[in-house]
């Protein structure tokens, strides 16, 4: 089978165009992790840039092509992605694909897969109609175009990818079929050794995500703040990106000074795979409290390391964490609840589940979610031809 796969390049909207190499977000790459142990699908990724990329590989793996198109800024959002559809359907005439997939709605994957001329199906990594209506989002900006753009799509494509039980409930009034597929952990969640605590450290509680009001690291770090009062003895630790020109994010980098000079808290921006499992496993635990949650990618890492995991009811956070060791979860808004489970957590010792990185790799391994993958793309044919 011949498999066209759309997907935004990381290089775009990191404007990193002299980056040799292609990188995408945590789902998509995973699942290309797992498309290449499948030789019998021929992948195609195809990516679109404002900028032509100084270098690029030919192929991601050896049944894995990629494909870097350059489209000018006016093919982009304010054109509703118009040379981005182009420039992708003149490509796909080339490649002649069987089935064309179009990873996420965020930007013009999904308007990529349903002007393609080829059957196709769309997955869905944030639910931008949804989160356009929770942060009410003004008419004209980004997230309002997106989520009417999203709609556009969903409308017309065969089916629908869903990563969790709660997308699916928001996806399925506007899609002809859904298909529940959560998203595939990076192979070295698995593949790197879980680390053996030979001896007594300090307890470390993780926040991974980026800082911002859905994500709550500012409600996090206030009610950490209770905990530390009561003398309970841990450290903090908030990874993910922060954009200080945000209102927020600049609040939260005032707030988070004194309690970095005192020694509990801290923030480290964005890191590679490798360095976050390193720290994950330096971890004891992982609080996650989004007040939204499509998947919550994060989580399922955390717990493919054994890591202990606090969180709150929010979308696939319910999906992940179902049936797991040490995996408790909280109203959205109970943050008296979070704060007295960990209270009794840190007072028993704060130890981590032992069993909780075997279900992880039962559930989200990226050659078990590939081959789901395989067979829905199959189904998705049959039907074509069966017609």
């Amino acid at each position: 089978m011949r498999l066209a796969i759309l997907m935004s390049d990381n290089r775009e909207p990191y404007r990193q165009y002299s980056h040799p190499q292609p990188w995408f977000g945590r789902g998509p790459e995973a699942l290309l992790q797992g498309f290449s142990q499948l030789p019998e699908l021929e992948v195609h990724v195809v990516t679109c840039t404002q900028q032509p990329m100084i270098s690029s590989p030919k192929k991601l793996a050896d049944n894995i092509w990629f494909h870097s198109l350059h489209v000018p800024k006016l093919g982009w959002m304010r054109t509703l992605y118009q040379g981005c559809v182009r420039a992708t359907r003149k490509k796909l005439r080339e490649i002649q694909p069987d089935l064309v997939h179009g990873q996420g709605a965020e930007r013009e994957c999904a308007l990529g897969a349903v002007f393609s001329g080829c059957p196709n199906v769309v997955t869905i990594h944030g639910n931008m109609a949804e989160l356009a209506r929770l942060f009410r989002s003004r008419i004209g900006s980004f997230h309002w175009l997106a989520a009417r753009l999203e709609n556009f799509a969903l409308a017309r494509t065969v089916g629908v990818f869903c990563n969790s039980a709660y997308t699916e409930s928001l996806v399925r009034p506007r899609a002809k079929k859904t298909w529940p597929v959560p998203n595939a952990l990076r192979r070295e969640f698995f593949e790197t050794p879980l680390a053996v605590l030979t001896a007594p450290r300090p307890v470390i509680l993780l926040s991974v995500g980026s800082i911002t009001e859905r994500k709550r690291p500012l409600e996090l770090l206030a009610a950490a703040q209770k905990l530390q009062s009561r003398n309970l003895k841990f450290e903090l630790v908030f990874i993910g990106k922060l954009d200080s020109s945000e209102a927020y994010a600049a609040e939260f980098l005032k707030r988070i000074q004194s309690p970095a000079a005192q020694g509990w808290a801290q923030h480290r921006a964005e890191m590679s795979t490798h360095e976050l499992i390193r720290h994950f496993d330096s971890a004891a635990g992982l609080i996650h409290f989004p007040s939204e949650e499509a998947f919550g990618l994060v989580v399922a890492e955390a717990l493919a390391r054994n890591l202990k995991f606090f969180g709150s009811v929010a979308g696939g956070v319910v999906d992940i964490a179902r049936g797991v060791e040490g995996a408790e979860l909280f109203g959205l808004q109970d943050w008296a609840a979070l704060e007295a489970a960990v209270t009794r957590w840190l007072l028993s010792g704060g130890s981590r589940p032992v069993n909780a990185a075997a279900v992880m790799g039962e559930r989200y391994h990226p050659r078990i979610i590939a081959r789901r993958h395989l067979e829905i793309y199959r189904e998705v044919l049959g039907r074509k031809l069966n017609r």
